[in-house]
């Protein structure tokens, strides 16, 4: 019979490429997952991992099983999405992440709700991009994820999710108060040719919108300063050092010294949230959905 945890483990090698990605994943220690996989190869009796340079690659027989597993796997996690849903109970435990803004804006109010409503959920929270947030939830490091897209550019997602919208959320441009454009009732993003931006992080799914939307408009945008977290931005701007998008969510307070304008554009996010399809009918997934969203709409203007 096959092990249902070193298949686990056999699935989360495949999925990470490495014997220390699949210990990050599953929780454990490398030598906790190079003690599963050899006794999973005397199980089967064949070699399932060859020595690659200083890690390992999966061998043509690793790979055939490393397919069954993530099937039974899939299998293994309706099973228990349907038994969940027969006994109606939200139970067990339940791994979330959001991007920063939205762990900020939607967590606090959404996770204490699910504690108080439903105690025999245990609740495990991160601050994740919305690209790894989608990755974690794919590997089946995550139940949620709390993601994001933008009005005029969607985020692609892999097959087998399922998703829900939270909110749309505003975003304005924020500017030093001193700004020319500062008394303004609405700017365009066009206008904003010769300041500097305070952006996120290169390749960061955010950061890329700003660039696509900036050039579709004729702007060349000069970068003069990156940060991940909205008040670190909102920070510099107070500085001085330049103007930012400044969604809603998670954003207040905002510091002194910055005024925050609306874009005539009407630039908003879409904050939705992510699962797998196969654990669609878990209570405990309907439970955290319903919360986001009504925490979602405490977020106004």
């Amino acid at each position: 019979m096959l092990n249902l945890e070193r298949l686990r483990t056999l699935d989360a090698l495949a999925r990470h490429g490495s014997v220390s990605g699949a210990a990050e994943g599953l929780h454990v220690t490398t030598s906790a997952v190079s003690q599963q996989m050899a006794k999973l190869e005397r199980e089967v009796g064949q070699q399932l991992l060859a020595r690659n340079g200083r890690g390992v690659r999966l061998t043509d027989a690793g790979r055939l099983l490393a397919d069954h597993a993530a099937r039974i796997l899939s299998q293994v996690e309706l099973a228990q999405a349907d038994l969940e849903a027969q006994r109606g109970q939200v139970a067990g435990e339940l791994r979330l992440s959001a991007f920063p803004t939205a762990a900020r804006g939607l967590f606090p109010t959404a996770l204490a709700a699910l504690r108080t409503e439903h105690p025999a959920l245990r609740l495990r929270s991160c601050e994740l991009e919305p690209e790894a947030g989608v990755a974690g939830v794919v590997r089946g490091d995550l139940d949620l994820a709390v993601v994001l897209d933008w009005y005029n550019k969607p985020m692609p997602l892999p097959e087998g999710l399922v998703k829900a919208a939270v909110l749309d959320d505003p975003a304005d441009v924020a500017m030093p108060a001193g700004h020319r454009l500062a008394d303004r009732a609405e700017v365009d993003l066009g206008e904003f040719t010769d300041d500097e931006w305070i952006t996120w992080g290169e390749g960061e799914f955010c950061h890329e919108w700003l660039m696509f939307t900036l050039r579709s408009l004729g702007v060349e945008p000069c970068v003069g300063h990156r940060a991940g977290e909205t008040h670190t931005q909102l920070a510099l701007v107070a500085a001085g050092l330049g103007v930012c998008i400044a969604p809603l969510l998670g954003r207040d307070p905002v510091p002194d010294g910055v005024v925050t304008v609306p874009l005539r554009q009407g630039v908003r996010r879409h904050v939705f949230v992510v699962w797998r399809a196969d654990a669609d009918r878990r209570p405990s997934i309907r439970a955290a959905v319903k919360a986001l969203q009504t925490a979602g709409r405490t977020v106004r203007p």
